[in-house]
This record gives structure tokens, C-alpha cells and sequence, in this order.
């Protein structure tokens, strides 16, 4: 019997080509431009491998040494890239070691497509060995999600997946396909998906949103920007650029914003959240006007709901209506493209520069400067800071190089610290807060974006996570550096057992193995740093290197990072000690 998609392309005299299923999956890869995948094979996606092992020449595969890994170097990939990152594995235990990276890109919005093999159709529920629900389990953490269990889905279902995870809110999505789709065939065509009925992936704008927002903004005399990972996900840097240059508005940024604006320009206040600078968090509830651009309002931004920014008027760039109103009420909702509704609103805005209230901002950055980041660039102590270990990253790339950064308190201190000139150039777990994410991650980091120098920051607790992927790059020899700030603690736990437990260190003080020795054992170029002197120059080393690079910098075991605003406080509230 003739099927509904054999009908169709029969109709639309659709050239075809017989083939199996595992060579459609690839074939469909290589249609969206893919030329890069991560995985790990096993029995239930052995068909495609065996495909894979067909189009070497055309499509790179990277063994990664566990799935977890190659869902976070998917997600550096698409990260530095700007493409959709792939990541492959095959069913049971292999699906589930791509939940943690699968929920990671969903709440950072990072585009991916994860293809997992599964157990034959006839075998479903039952038990089978590595079998799992994967489908169910994976849906509140994607975007989209589908099993496919008839080879000739695979084009659609796959054609639906690569649209879905980079239009509109990019996201990840997981593609589940039965062993026997995968050795059944089919009469292969593919055509690229350009639209879903009932998926609206940009919401239009509203002109009287631009007329409302320039308005609120004309009239302003305190206003302030916050601008997230939006910005850069809508490639609308220069429009940002523009509008703040034009309106003079200081401008703050989440983590996942930094890097949208450089780091030096004059209107970059800084870094707002639990550890952002002193000003931008201060003068939040000072602020009579605040504009959030392509930022979700997340808790570590916020503080205290009930105190945040009562006093402002507040307009909300957003391009996914669930986030309009979600935490903080807004005054104004400008809905669509960020690239082009800051384009659209910009001929709207009069030229203005704030200049009292742009003081402000600076003499908050003198204070915190005086109390705070003065001993962590250029300590007075014998004991090295994590912050003089960026201080020295900044002066030998200038700049230039993308951070990856684990999570933790050596995370804190490279959004803080480090020094950026271009877009895409911070890659951390911003929402989940992931643990081992920076070592994969920044190896796909460095494989979107090979022209650049790319580095990352590690402590040692996450750095044990994932370390097993010291063997892809020693396979691959993707010349990433990496830096681990050992202080023998799980740092930011220590933090707040200190801050707030009344120093019960309960479970945070590592016992640490020799790192160098491990690098080594890899052969990857290795040497630890433990006094000052010798610092600055095994960084300059590092970063000539043409191979990877492992550095261990042995740093102060109870330093803490400041400013914090504490759990449940208001960003009023930051300490500064």
C-alpha cells in the first residue's frame, strides 16, 4: 500500500533515491550543512555508524569519551559557531547521558539536534535491553522531541528538527529512532522545513510598542540597559551598539550577554546578578526607566522579586512570549526579531547622553574597586588570586580569545574579569549552573570558531567531572588550552558554608591528584604555577603554543568572590564583604 509521503512526492514528481534509513540520517545531516558531530557509538545507532563510516570524507565524527561530553561540545560548538550543534549516542544509558546537556542548552537556549538510537519498534515497552524512555524523559527538556519508528519519517521528522532548534528561541531537540527505521528503507528526497502550522517561531511587533517604548525612553533621565544572551542569539550586536551609542544609556549585561558589548566601551557599566558589579546592581532600584533586552529576568539577575526595580518603568525586548511578564510585570512588551526591532526603534529614539547618571555608575565603580577588585587584580597577599590569573590572560591575548568557563567561583571571577572585543566570546552554563560543562564544551568551542584562541577556566572540582575528555583532545589534538584554579575546595560551596553556616566546611575540601601528571599521561604540554613570579610567563607560554596546553594554577584555598548579594536579598542588598 502506497504511504502518504510516497503519494506526495509521486505527486510532486520528487526525485528519490533508495536507500536505508541510517544512510537517510546521514544524508539528512549533510543537507542542513552539517560537517561536524559528536558521539559515542553503541548497538542500538550502530546502523548509522556504520553509514557514518561510509561519508568520513564529508561528515567528521568526534569520539567523545562519554555522551555527556559530546552534548556540551555541541553546545560550544553552536555556541562560538552560530550553527546547530549535533551530538549522537545510542539508546538506554547512552540517552540518558545526554540529559544533563540536553537540559543545560534548553535553559541557555542553545540550539541542537540530539539523535538517539533505540531498542526495534516491535521491542518498545517491553523492557528490552537498553531500552529507555528517552522520549519521555527528554520532554520537558526540549523544545521538540519525536521517535521515529518507519524509515521513510526520517526526512521530515529530521528536516522539522534542524528548523525547530535554530528558528524563533533556539533549543535543543532530540530525535529518538528505532533500530529497525534505521535498517528499513526508503525512497529518500529531502527538502528543508520553512515552516510548522501553528509554530510561530517570531511573533510580529506591534508598532505601537516601538511608539510606547520611545516614549518612556525620550522622557527617561535615569535609564539603564540589561541586554542577554538574546542580543547575541539574534546577531543584533551592532543594533545594540547603535542604540546605546545613540540614547546614551549605561548598559549592563548577564552573563550570557557578555561579550555583545565590549568589554571597554564606555557605556558598558558592567555585569549585573549574586556576583555582578556594585553599580549596575545598586542603581537597579535607582533607575526610573530599566530596558531588558533578550534577557529572561532569571533569579540571580532579580534578587528578591518584591524589591526589584519598583520604582521603573520597564520595557521588554523578547522574542518568546512565555517570558513577557513571567517574573517581573513590564510596562511596555516590544515582541519579535531583537536585530530588528532595535533597528525599528532606533529613528523613534532622540539622541541624548546621561551623563550625571553615567557618573553614578562610575563612582560605584570606584568604591568597589577600592574595596574589592584592587586585591584581586594586584593582591598584597603571598597566596595567588584566580583574579590576577585573568588580569594575565587579559594582557596576552588582548582581548581576543573565547573563555569557557566551568561553574563556580573561578566562573564568577572570568565573567568578571575577563576582557572581551568580540561576540560569542564567553561560553559558560549560565542557567542549569553545570559542573564539568567547560572542558567539552570549550573542545567544540574551539571547533566552531578554530581561528580563535579559545581557553578554559576550571576549578577543580568540575574539572574531575569531565575529565575523562582530555582524551578526546589528546585523539583529536584540538589545540585548546586549559587553565584549572585549584584551591583543593569545591570554592563557591565553601563560600556559603562560610558565609552562612558558620564555617562548617561539610563535604567541600578536595583531595586532589597530581593534574600535571594527568595532562601528561595524555601527552598534553603541562606545568603548575604556585608562585607569583612565575605566572605571567607560563601564561605567555600557553597561549604561544600551538598544541594544547594544560596549566594548573595553585591559588588561595579561602578566598571568596565579592560582590555577592545573597539568597532571597535584594540587589539593593550587594555586599561588598
Amino acid at each position: 500500500m502506497e504511504t502518504q509521503t510516497q503519494a506526495i512526492k509521486k505527486k510532486t514528481n520528487i526525485v528519490t533515491e533508495r536507500m536505508t534509513g541510517a544512510e537517510a540520517v546521514i544524508r539528512c545531516l549533510l543537507a542542513e550543512g552539517v560537517d561536524l558531530i559528536y558521539g559515542y557509538p553503541g548497538g542500538a545507532i550502530m546502523p548509522v555508524y556504520d553509514e557514518l563510516y561510509k561519508y568520513q570524507d564529508k561528515l567528521h565524527h568526534v569520539l567523545t569519551r562519554h555522551e555527556q561530553g559530546a552534548t556540551h561540545a555541541a553546545q560550544g560548538y553552536a555556541r562560538t559557531s552560530g550553527r546547530v550543534g549535533v551530538a549522537i549516542a545510542t539508546s538506554g544509558p547512552g540517552a540518558t547521558n545526554f540529559v544533563t546537556g540536553i537540559a543545560d542548552a534548553q535553559i541557555d537556549s542553545t540550539p541542537m539536534v540530539c539523535i538517539t538510537g533505540q531498542v526495534g519498534s516491535h521491542l518498545l515497552g517491553s523492557d528490552a535491553f537498553q531500552e529507555t524512555d528517552i522520549i519521555g524523559i527528554s520532554t520537558p527538556i526540549t523544545k521538540w522531541n519525536h521517535q521515529v519508528t518507519k524509515a521513510e519519517d526520517i526526512p521530515t521528522v529530521l528536516a522539522k528538527a534542524f528548523y525547530i532548534a535554530r528558528s524563533g528561541r533556539p533549543g535543543p531537540v532530540l530525535i529518538d529512532i528505532t533500530k529497525d527505521a534505521q535498517f528499513g528503507e526508503l525512497d529518500f528526497a529531502y527538502e528543508k522545513c520553512k515552516g510548522i502550522r501553528s509554530y510561530i517561531p517570531v511573533p510580529d511587533t506591534d508598532p505601537n510598542s516601538l511608539k510606547e517604548a520611545a516614549k518612556l525612553i525620550n522622557a527617561a533621565r535615569k535609564p539603564m540597559i540589561v541586554f542577554g544572551q538574546g542580543v547575541i542569539l539574534g546577531k543584533a550586536e551592532e543594533e545594540l551598539k547603535d542604540f546605546v551609542e545613540k540614547s546614551g544609556i549605561p548598559s549592563a549585561w548577564t552573563i550570557l550577554g557578555l561579550s555583545a558589548l565590549p568589554t571597554a566601551h564606555p557605556l558598558n557599566v558592567g555585569m549585573v546578578g549574586m556576583h555582578g558589579n556594585y553599580g549596575p546592581n545598586k542603581l537597579t532600584n535607582e533607575c526610573d526607566l530599566l530596558l531588558a533586552i533578550g534577557m529572561r529576568f532569571d533569579d540571580r539577575v532579580t534578587g528578591n522579586l518584591e524589591t526589584y526595580a519598583k520604582q521603573a518603568k520597564i520595557i521588554h525586548f523578547e522574542i518568546d512570549p512565555a517570558e513577557v511578564d513571567k517574573n517581573v510585570k513590564v510596562d511596555v512588551a516590544v515582541m519579535g526579531d531583537v536585530k530588528r526591532t532595535l533597528a525599528q526603534l532606533l529613528p523613534l529614539i532622540e539622541p541624548n547622553s546621561h551623563q550625571d547618571w553615567l557618573q553614578e555608575f562610575k563612582d560605584h565603580d570606584t568604591i568597589e574597586f577600592d574595596k574589592v577588585i584592587k586585591e584581586e587584580l594586584y593582591p598584597t597577599k603571598e597566596g595567588l588570586s584566580m583574579g590576577e590569573v585573568l588580569r594575565g590572560i587579559n594582557e596576552e591575548t588582548n582581548g581576543d580569545a573565547v573563555i569557557v568557563s566551568d561553574v563556580g567561583q573561578h566562573q564568577m571571577i572570568a565573567c568578571r574579569y575577563a576582557e572581551f572585543t568580540k561576540s560569542k566570546s564567553n561560553v559558560t552554563s549560565g542557567g542549569l549552573g553545570t559542573m564539568g560543562f567547560a572542558l567539552p564544551a570549550a573542545i567544540g568551542a574551539k571547533m566552531g570558531a578554530p581561528e580563535r584562541e579559545v581557553i578554559a577556566i576550571i576549578g577543580d572540582g568540575g574539572y574531575q567531572m569531565t575529565i575523562q575528555e582530555l582524551g578526546t583532545i589528546f585523539q583529536t589534538k584540538v589545540p585548546l588550552k586549559i587553565v584549572v584554579l585549584n584551591n583543593d575546595f569545591l570554592g563557591m560551596v565553601r563560600q556559603w558554608q562560610q558565609l552562612f553556616f558558620d564555617k562548617r566546611y561539610a563535604s567541600t575540601e578536595m583531595v586532589n591528584p597530581d593534574f600535571v601528571k594527568i595532562a601528561e599521561g595524555y601527552h598534553i604540554n603541562s606545568k603548575r604555577v604556585t608562585q607569583r613570579e612565575n605566572l605571567q610567563d607560563a601564561i605567555k607560554e600557553m597561549i604561544e603554543s600551538k598544541e594544547p596546553y594544560f596549566l594548573e594554577v595553585c591559588v588561595e584555598k579561602e578566598n571568596n568572590v565579592f560582590p555577592m548579594i545573597p539568597t532571597g536579598a535584594s540587589v539593593s542588598d550587594v555586599r561588598l564583604e
